[in-house]
């Protein structure tokens, strides 16, 4: 096995489960909408799947992706890649600007006043829209990856 598969299979695992972790978010909140009183709970382990499992793996994929880039001899400037870097960096700002600050606040609203409070709605379509944004994102860095299309 060369370096560039073993690079690359890491890559593909972290991106499994980087995604898949995310994907996840939905399944959690639509069982906690049944019960309220698992809501916090819920929310407490979207954020720790958050913050031990996919944001790691997102780094590990930063890490992977420039080293297959490196021993693969492909420049930067590739427009596929380049492309595939932008949209992680704007995934990036989203998490760290958005979407882990609309969670925080979901899960403080969400213990007081409650689910039912104006605070913890708003906090919660927030919370949807960043998550959508960034699954959107990491789809479309996904097709890149795979599809490697000619963009110009």
């Amino acid at each position: 096995m060369t370096a560039y598969v073993f690079i690359k299979w890491l890559h593909v695992l972290a991106a499994i489960t980087a995604l898949g972790a995310n994907l996840t978010y939905g399944v959690w909140l639509s069982l906690a909408s049944k019960d309220q009183r698992s809501l916090a709970f819920a929310l407490r382990g979207i954020r720790f799947l958050d913050g031990r499992i996919a944001n790691p793996a997102y780094g590990l994929l930063l890490i992977t992706g420039l080293l297959m880039v490196y021993v693969g001899g492909l420049p930067l400037s590739t427009p596929w890649i380049l492309v595939a870097l932008v949209l992680y960096v704007i995934t990036t700002l989203v998490g760290i600007l958005a979407f882990g600050p609309a969670l925080r606040r979901q899960i403080a609203f969400a213990e007081s006043p409650g689910p039912s409070s104006p605070e913890y709605q708003q906090a919660a379509r927030q919370g949807l829209l960043f998550g959508i944004l960034t699954i959107a994102l990491v789809v479309a860095i996904v097709f890149l990856m795979v599809v490697k299309p000619p963009l110009w």
